[in-house]
């Protein structure tokens, strides 16, 4: 498309209960150069990091489980997810939000990440950006049981599985958690456990 100007942006703020829900409305520029009002709801809650923990020499990653409302009320029976280590910026740059995230979430203490790239998570309606690292453990690096932190109510639970049983996690329907499958096949597609 050629076009796709916008203009007359107007913001009605709905919600700031928790993060941000506006209702934009604006005109889109067509490609035939007629222009369009369009509507739409955009939900602000910052923007994110997400980390897959892997151990070449044991050939498993660590991964976390805990309970997630939203797909509860959307057909996952116990509203249990597992999931790569992840977590808001809040203000924090990426490679220091993902390093306090893995300390609070699994108890390890790493030292460098590797970022493999961004990624918007839901561009429909999200204005998340997500970071997506990678990175070695191993178990010197437990410092603690991690299970995140008492006042964000988390209780999580930290898995240390073999690499392959969680690639068979995501053929069986037990992950079904978007940035976990892309980092398990991105692992994978790269050869970083065997």
């Amino acid at each position: 498309m050629e076009k796709g100007s916008i203009r007359n942006i107007e913001t009605e703020l709905l919600s700031d209960n928790w993060y941000i829900l506006n209702k934009m409305t604006f005109e889109y520029e067509r490609e035939d150069g007629t222009w369009e009002a369009q509507s739409r709801e955009v939900y602000d809650r910052g923007n994110g990091a997400a980390i897959l923990l892997y151990n070449k020499e044991k050939g498993t990653v660590v991964l976390t489980r805990q309970f997630r409302m939203p797909t509860y009320v959307n057909g996952n029976e116990d509203g249990m997810m597992v999931e790569v280590c992840a977590g808001l910026l809040d203000g924090d740059h990426p490679e220091v939000c993902i390093k306090k995230e893995v300390e609070e979430e699994t108890g390890y203490k790493i030292g460098e990440v590797h970022k493999i790239f961004e990624a918007y998570s839901s561009p429909g309606a999200v204005t998340e950006v997500l970071h997506y690292f990678v990175a070695t453990y191993e178990d010197g690096m437990k410092v603690s049981e991690g299970g995140g932190v008492d006042h964000e109510t988390e209780n999580i639970e930290v898995l240390e599985m073999p690499f392959q049983e969680a690639i068979d996690m995501i053929k069986s329907g037990e992950i079904k958690d978007a940035k976990t499958i892309i980092l398990l096949q991105y692992a994978q597609v790269n050869g970083l456990v065997v």
